[in-house]
């Protein structure tokens, strides 16, 4: 089975390492000439610094080629699924498309998924999702994801082909709860970052992750997803993660909000779009979600953290 990976960008060069290292052939796309040169000519990568590349991983900025593989595994930003798709010239008939990207479209509202199907509709989609650093899967680190395809067939050959002795995934049916427990647990990471980086303690980040968790529930259960999904390696596994560590972007991301500090503006926060996205959703479809909707005020500057927590604890009193 021919793999390639779109996108140069820590995750999807660290799972193109993780499955090279057993002599699988991959290929690697990128836009950007430097970081494709870094990883084709010198075996290295600039997201990745001290991180030694298989022989058998190649990269080129020929985006059809890429494209031409039996499966192709796409890790760009969610905000820019649509348009690398729609740059794909080929209709990409048979392909397995495996989606690692996280995040709700948000001018459309759409899931990666069903972004996806309507772009490339004679495509196979798949999502890889879970608690994941880039560096981990690059060192070589023990690391389980979720594999969702509608398809069970496809999905177990996609278990077969992309595990690693380190690299370990467990496959479900449930699309739509994988891809959104993978989306919103970003929006609750901002939100523990915030807690965190104002000093309101753990207690307060514990809380928050456990609300948080529910509106993950409510709003995915709404959408389609079994909630045992989002109990997994997807939801909760992926939320403890990027609610407690800084290694995670959107964690970090909250913890400058919360010390009134700029961040970064050069590192995708997936979590900040996805936020608004949701909230959006939560208004059309009636579905509460407090958190959500505070992180997403907090993202446009429309509230202070402290604004933030007084709306939260103001709320009405109830059973949970």
């Amino acid at each position: 089975m021919s793999v390639s990976i779109i996108g140069t960008g820590a995750f999807g060069t660290a799972l193109g390492i993780a499955l090279a290292r057993d002599e699988r052939e991959v290929t690697i796309w990128g836009r950007d000439p430097y970081a494709v040169s870094r990883i084709r000519d010198h075996k290295s990568s600039p997201r990745l610094p001290g991180v030694k590349m298989p022989h058998s991983l190649s990269a080129t900025t020929d985006l059809e080629k890429a494209a031409a593989a039996e499966t192709v595994l796409i890790a760009v930003p969610a905000q820019s699924l649509h348009m690398v798709l729609k740059r794909i010239k080929s209709a990409m008939v048979g392909t397995r498309i495996v989606l690692c990207c996280k995040g709700i479209d948000l001018e459309s509202g759409l899931g990666v998924t069903e972004l996806t199907q309507q772009v490339k509709p004679s495509v196979t989609v798949a999502v890889l999702t879970g608690p994941s650093f880039a560096a981990d899967i690059a060192n070589g680190l023990p690391t389980a994801l979720t594999l969702a395809c509608a398809d069970e067939p496809s999905a177990r050959i996609l278990q077969e082909k992309l595990s690693t002795p380190v690299l370990r995934l467990y496959t479900t049916t449930d699309l739509v709860g994988a891809e959104l427990g993978g989306a919103l647990k970003n929006v609750i990471a901002i939100a523990c970052g915030a807690c965190i980086g104002a000093g309101l303690g753990d207690s307060a980040r514990a809380a928050l992750m456990t609300r948080g968790f529910a509106e993950m529930t409510r709003l995915a259960s709404a959408l389609g997803a079994r909630p045992e999904t989002l109990a997994g390696l997807s939801g909760l596994g992926d939320l403890t993660l990027t609610c407690t560590s800084e290694g995670s972007r959107n964690f970090r991301f909250g913890l400058s909000l919360g010390r009134g500090e700029d961040f970064e503006p050069t590192i995708t926060v997936e979590g900040a779009a996805t936020a608004r996205a949701a909230a959006k959703l939560s208004d059309l479809h009636g579905i509460p979600l407090p958190i959500t909707q505070a992180t997403a005020a907090l993202t446009t500057g429309d509230l202070t953290v402290q604004e933030a927590m007084d709306q939260l604890l103001s709320r009405p009193l109830k059973e949970e």
